[in-house]
């Protein structure tokens, strides 16, 4: 027994043993085993990483199994590895926010992080749901081990979003991206599924991707191949190096830079960050055989290959192949890639500060987009210090899903159209959203005119309204859903308690803060009769739709009021900052 003891580190994992042990003890004790966690196996030095979060009860404790055994992950041809596993995040070089420092916030900062994760997912829960997610002292651990499960029915989703009845589609118009949106609001689990078409509509929102449907050399059909090739890949643990490079040597690529001087140069400067013109010359000379017939804008590569070597990413490249390859195996293309990617989430950062953020990325070696992207908007840099305003499609899809939404035949090409006004129109343009969310007066305009017209001040509710996907009225959110009484005190012959309690739990469901103390006058003051003391006739909470079972008659006129206030609030707008 003494030899066993005294073997190299066999002491140290006796200890851990028997430390855990205890910590099993105590974490049974107090109610928080998790056996799905139980069997995730943990490396020694892991484990005793996360020895006082065991200890302790504490959700910090994340232990998610990734997979990075497949023999698979080794085939590589002249260093571009084909396939790369998803980096563990307790390996990410940016700091990420844990859930023992998410709990110790307020329920207000809380609240604010978890709408800020949730909404830059394109996510958002009903505020039962919220609550009670947050209340189990794992939310963010348990968003991240979602991410991980596969959850949603793909087969069901993409029947629905081809129900002609319901989602409107156009032989002249891009139903493409109609697609693209509706997927995300008929998709119901934010799981791996959910993860993998936003990395894939963030990647074509920005230059990296963008299939540019703006410009004559591409077409329609260019979204869904640029876009589905991506989520593919990501199905099928492509690595991001691979998944560029074939993106790259395909159509689509040829079809935004046309000609080997303008490809080549826009390769090494959108992926690689280098603007050295000295290079332009030695990348169009790879790619001389290169070219985008105008006979259906198709790529053409010739057999007049390039013989003379040119000397680029420190090493020697002839043909275009040869040239795209080693670009995206450069330590440049790692850094490039990144730093759009924070440029993109980190809209009000210095310079200095996005450098910083870049290093900390680089620097865990990220080999796929999960590896950046989920680094990006789980860390404590994004999640509590940083303030933005919100792109159309957080808000909506935020919106949607804590309103419980019921959409109508055209909201989809309806959004679509919304966008373009708003100068956010989704993967239309050649260099990707240059600015994410313009703020010039008309663009602000039409995106405050959208949200509040289409989503904040409709509602519906009875068996017609759910049935009917035509009907000028019949969408919006479900209010026998929002205005439920589980979520204020009613006092039936207390109005002013009653609005109280409403109004404070709107406020806080949606902007994350009690109201002021002149807001929540004036609201009052509006929907109630001064001289009576009862409610005014168009806000009478205590009355239901007697053809209607289960709906209320006007209650909604209050929470379309509030909803109309918050609309006209720049904190309404923004990710909001916790200190």
């Amino acid at each position: 027994m003494h030899m066993l003891l005294t073997r190299p580190g066999r002491e140290k994992k006796i200890t851990v043993l028997l430390i855990l042990f205890v910590a099993l003890g105590m974490t049974l004790a107090a109610g928080h085993w998790d056996p799905i966690q139980a069997q995730e196996p943990a490396e020694e030095d892991d484990i005793l990483t996360l020895l006082p979060s065991i200890i302790a009860g504490s959700p910090a404790c994340c232990p998610i199994s990734y997979r990075d055994s497949d023999p698979k992950y080794g085939l590589q041809y002249l260093g571009l590895y084909y396939f790369s596993p998803d980096m563990s995040h307790r390996k990410y070089g940016l700091a990420q926010l844990s859930d023992l420092d998410f709990n110790r916030l307020s329920l207000s900062d809380r609240r604010k992080v978890a709408d800020k994760l949730l909404s830059t997912l394109f996510f958002g829960y009903p505020e039962d749901v919220l609550l009670e997610k947050i209340n189990a002292r794992r939310f963010l651990c348990n968003v991240r081990k979602g991410l991980m499960e596969e959850t949603n029915d793909m087969v069901a989703v993409e029947v629905e979003i081809r129900d002609e009845a319901r989602y409107y589609h156009s032989d002249y118009a891009v139903n493409e991206v109609y697609d693209i949106l509706a997927r995300f609001y008929a998709m119901e689990h934010l799981d791996r599924h959910y993860l993998h078409n936003w990395m894939a509509y963030i990647l074509t929102q920005t230059i990296l991707f963008s299939p540019a449907y703006e410009l004559d050399s591409t077409h329609y059909p260019n979204v869904a191949s640029v876009y589905n090739w991506l989520v593919i890949d990501m199905n099928d643990d492509i690595g991001m190096r691979y998944s560029t490079y074939l993106h790259m040597t395909d159509s689509n690529n040829w079809r935004r830079f046309r000609s080997p001087e303008d490809n080549g140069r826009e390769m090494l400067e959108i992926y690689a960050f280098d603007f050295a013109d000295a290079h332009v010359p030695r990348a169009a000379r790879t790619l001389q055989n290169w070219y985008l017939d105008e006979d259906g804008d198709t790529l053409v590569i010739g057999l007049n290959e390039n013989t003379v070597p040119q000397y680029l990413f420190d090493t020697w490249v002839t043909t275009g192949f040869d040239f795209y390859r080693e670009l995206v195996k450069s330590d440049g293309f790692h850094e490039g890639v990144t730093r759009r990617l924070v440029d993109f989430f980190f809209l009000e950062h210095g310079e200095a500060q996005k450098a910083q953020i870049t290093a900390a990325i680089v620097q865990s070696q990220p080999e796929t987009w999960q590896d950046i992207l989920v680094q990006i908007v789980f860390s404590e840099e994004y999640l509590l210090h940083t303030s933005r305003v919100k792109s159309a499609e957080e808000m909506f899809y935020s919106l949607v899903k804590k309103l419980n939404y019921k959409h109508h035949q055209y909201s989809f090409s309806t959004l679509t159209e919304e966008l373009s006004d708003m100068n956010q129109a989704t993967m239309k343009y050649k260099l990707g959203k240059l600015d994410r969310v313009p703020l010039d007066t008309i663009s602000f305009a039409e995106y405050h005119k959208f949200i509040r017209e289409r989503v904040l001040i409709r509602n519906v509710c009875g068996t017609e309204e759910e049935n009917d996907y035509l009907g000028y009225s019949n969408y919006g959110w479900r209010s026998a859903q929002v205005l439920s009484e589980d979520y204020f005190t009613y006092i039936e012959l207390n109005p002013i308690e009653t609005l109280t309690s409403f109004i404070n739990y709107l406020f806080n469901f949606m902007i994350h803060r009690n109201p002021t103390a002149a807001e929540r006058d004036m609201f009052i003051r509006n929907m109630l009769d001064s001289e009576h003391g009862g409610y005014l006739w168009g806000y009478n909470f205590n009355r239901m739709d007697e053809d209607k079972p289960g709906c209320y008659y006007t209650r909604e006129n209050a929470a379309e009021d509030v909803f109309d206030y918050m609309s006209r609030l720049t904190e309404f707008y923004r990710f909001q900052e916790v200190q």
